[in-house]
């Protein structure tokens, strides 16, 4: 089954997520990403760099974005 993510509101789907902005913790909690796997995602150079946003010296992940990113990076088995 192909889900095609123009057609998928994402921003309406995660409403019912109380945060969707998350820290380097919560998304390690959330998706088991490792901080240092986090840190070092953030800093590929190639196609698979993960979307965040920098706040002075705050990282945050936008949940939606995560998700749009996990989509597209997927291995097709």
């Amino acid at each position: 089954m192909s889900i095609n993510l123009e057609e998928v509101d994402f921003a309406e789907l995660y409403a019912k997520f109380s945060k969707r902005w998350l820290t380097p913790s919560d998304l390690e909690t959330e998706y088991q990403f490792s901080k240092s796997s986090q840190a070092k995602m953030r800093m590929f150079n190639n196609g698979s760099k993960i979307p965040f946003s920098k706040v002075g010296k705050y990282i945050r992940y936008d949940r939606v974005a995560i998700d749009k990113w996990l989509e597209e990076h997927k291995i097709q088995g």
